[in-house]
């Protein structure tokens, strides 16, 4: 009888070791924000986040959202496999003359599920000139 509770306590550490041991797949982003600096109306908006898979399981990205329309972010197709970089490519719409200041959320398998990356910048229109210097110029002119 004692011998069996033995090997059932036994089995049963063993289990728990092994469950203890759970392969995770773990996402480390080089950079959490990319900041556009200021750009033209019209360039390209395409930028890079690179991850790595820093886990010792696959990392399967299942959704990257962002918070609005003028910016779409692709993910990768397959898994990436521990130890393998991969990329989010983002692509905002540079047509739009504004401040850029966006959220992309990415959800994946990875030990931290829910990740945001963050695109900043400025959108300027080099063809108008800002009230100020229209202003500088017709006092010149006169």
């Amino acid at each position: 009888m004692m011998k069996n509770l033995i090997i059932i306590l036994f089995v049963g550490l063993i289990s728990i070791g092994a469950y203890a041991q759970e392969k995770v797949a773990k996402i480390e982003f080089k950079t959490d924000v990319i900041d556009y600096g200021t750009v033209e109306k019209g360039a390209n908006g395409v930028r890079t986040f690179e991850f790595t898979n820093t886990g010792n399981a696959p990392l399967i990205i299942s959704s990257v959202k962002s918070t609005c329309g003028c910016t779409v972010p692709k993910k990768p197709k397959g898994p990436i496999m521990p130890g393998e970089t991969g990329t989010i490519e983002v692509k905002y719409d540079t047509n739009r003359v504004n401040p850029i200041r966006k959220t992309i959320t990415v959800i994946s398998n990875a030990d931290t599920p829910t990740v945001a990356l963050k695109i900043k910048g400025l959108v300027i229109d080099p063809n108008k000139t800002s009230v100020l210097e229209k202003k500088e110029k017709s006092m010149i002119e006169q």
